[in-house]
């Protein structure tokens, strides 16, 4: 009987662009991709709608707000050369918003200025344009966000679902993706602080989301350049570096030559730092001149009502008038080194994709309670890691979140005269976690406590926002209501940080189970 001699071809291992391909024609064939373009215009026309209101410092000088501040960075970066940008000089008056961001923010503020100087030129003349409100100019001020969120953020939150979700051999389910992209584009605090109140976080958070993606396809490389791209346009986005850091090193120690992996991602830091401050390394005037523009420490430890732990507490304890600024510094950086040293840890231990994802999370929660000069809208940069976690959180927990972080904003938006958008993005807010996928998200977590919690947080909240809204505070106290709102809400971020740092440390077992017996290649 003679023996059979065909040879046995082995199947092919399958590479990562036939993986990427069969991704692509997933999400086609499941209808993913109609619903992110169907949920893209839908907060689009959100995004328009907001626009039409008013914005910060809108008829208020002699400086008006964050509006005239993006506007006059236009007017300084397109009529000076670029060694004035950051310095004082006859033409470029620092103390009439001068510009405190990296160098990448000026770049885009030269690029939108050259834009609007075609269209208007007097939008951004030298000196003439301050305080300029004319119709045409705001509107074409409005285009400039828009047009921001478009090429950046949308095309990030499309770069995560396909990662996060194509992930997952079966695609996941259509609704379920479809409420999760909902929950990412829909979100009203940054909505309404960009849209409204006028600024371009979606630049920097887009860079973020699409540094996130990158590491969750395990692109590390690209990762360390969107994320120093980011940093250079916000110098905020350093509330994520602790997890970045942490999630990329302890990967690089479990690969097959970790010297050699850290110096590749050290190499794309170094490089892209480099470039985008190249017109500042010729001298050590000019980098540390741009560089003490960045870190304004003579503002104080706060300044306006924020929902964190210095403001929260100043109450009791005058921490301005009893310590110098140097060492509420110190004590500052100190309580936010602890704060995110755990989470820092467990990642360098047992990084994990979902493990980075809460290190974000907390990361970001440890320096917007306990670090220095913190602001309201800083609540953005939580919750983008909060949007991304949706599918693992609890929804309850998830919208609660949301509501506590839009009603820590509340004040500010109000003097911004944004009620209208800002009570119909709430109620937005409520009708999507109340959706079909949302609501299931909810119903798996939610015992008889939760709902009685959440019930009396959204009922507390209900009454704040009649209280500020029509009740005139006693002028002994001035901001009496703003006190009692930040007091509501840090409480409620302080448990949700510790809630989410257990959680990630849960991780850890997972990951001793079944990762750690492989290697990375």
């Amino acid at each position: 009987m003679e023996k059979e001699r065909k040879k046995v071809q082995k199947p092919k291992p399958e590479t990562e662009s036939n993986n990427l391909y069969d991704i692509s024609c997933l999400f086609f064939q499941k209808g993913i991709m109609g619903s992110f373009l169907l949920i893209s215009i839908f907060s689009l026309l959100l995004r328009v709608s907001v626009s039409l209101h008013s914005y910060s410092g809108a008829g208020s000088p002699p400086k008006f707000g964050d509006f005239e501040a993006q506007r006059h960075w236009m007017e300084i970066t397109t009529n000076l050369p670029i060694k004035d940008w950051y310095f004082n000089t006859t033409n470029n008056d620092l103390s009439y918003w001068g510009l405190d961001y990296p160098p990448l923010t000026a770049y885009q503020s030269y690029f939108h200025g050259l834009i609007l100087k075609y269209f208007d030129p007097n939008s951004v003349s030298l000196f003439t344009s301050r305080g300029y409100e004319t119709h045409f100019g705001k509107l074409l001020m409005r285009w400039t966000v828009l047009s921001s969120d478009l090429l950046i953020f949308f095309p990030a939150v499309l770069y995560f679902i396909f990662v996060y979700h194509g992930g997952n051999p079966s695609g996941g389910d259509k609704s379920d993706v479809a409420w999760h992209i909902a929950v990412i584009l829909i979100n009203p605090c940054l909505i309404l602080i960009d849209h409204g109140h006028f600024q371009f976080n979606c630049i920097s958070l887009g860079l973020t989301l699409g540094a996130v993606a990158a590491v969750l396809s395990r692109k590390n490389i690209l990762a360390c350049v969107l994320f120093c791209l980011s940093l250079n346009h916000k110098q905020m986005s350093a509330y994520y570096a602790p997890a970045f850091f942490s999630h990329l090193f302890g990967s690089c120690l479990r690969r097959k030559n970790p010297p050699l992996e850290v110096l590749k991602l050290g190499l794309a830091v170094l490089g892209t730092f480099a470039i985008v401050w190249w017109p500042y390394l010729h001298s050590r005037d000019a980098f540390f001149g741009v560089l003490s523009r960045l870190a304004p420490f003579e503002r104080g430890i706060y300044e306006d009502y924020v929902a964190n732990f210095w403001c929260s507490t100043s109450i009791l304890i005058k921490w301005k008038r009893l310590f110098t600024t140097d060492s509420l510094r110190f004590v500052s950086l100190v309580a936010t080194i602890l704060t995110f040293l755990p989470s820092m840890i467990q990642q360098i231990l047992a990084p994990s994709s979902k493990g980075f994802l809460y290190g974000l999370l907390n990361s970001s929660f440890a320096f917007y309670l306990f670090s220095f000069q913190v602001h309201e809208k800083s609540i953005l940069l939580p919750l983008l890691p909060a949007t991304l976690l949706a599918m693992e959180l609890p929804g309850v927990h998830s919208m609660l979140l949301m509501l506590c972080a839009l009603l820590s904003m509340f004040p500010l938006l109000c003097r911004d005269k944004l009620v209208v958008p800002y009570m119909a993005l709430y109620a937005s807010s409520i009708l999507l976690y109340l959706a079909p996928s949302g609501r299931r998200h909810i119903k798996m977590h939610l015992s008889r406590p939760m709902i009685t919690f959440s019930i009396v947080m959204i009922l507390c909240s209900l009454i704040f926002h009649i209280i500020y809204l029509t009740i005139r505070p006693p002028e002994k106290y001035p901001y009496l209501f703003e006190a009692m709102i930040m007091n509501f809400c840090f409480p409620h971020l302080l448990g949700f940080t510790v809630y989410t740092n257990a959680k990630q440390w849960m991780l850890s077992r997972e990951f001793t189970s079944g990762d750690k017996e492989k290697k990375l290649n």
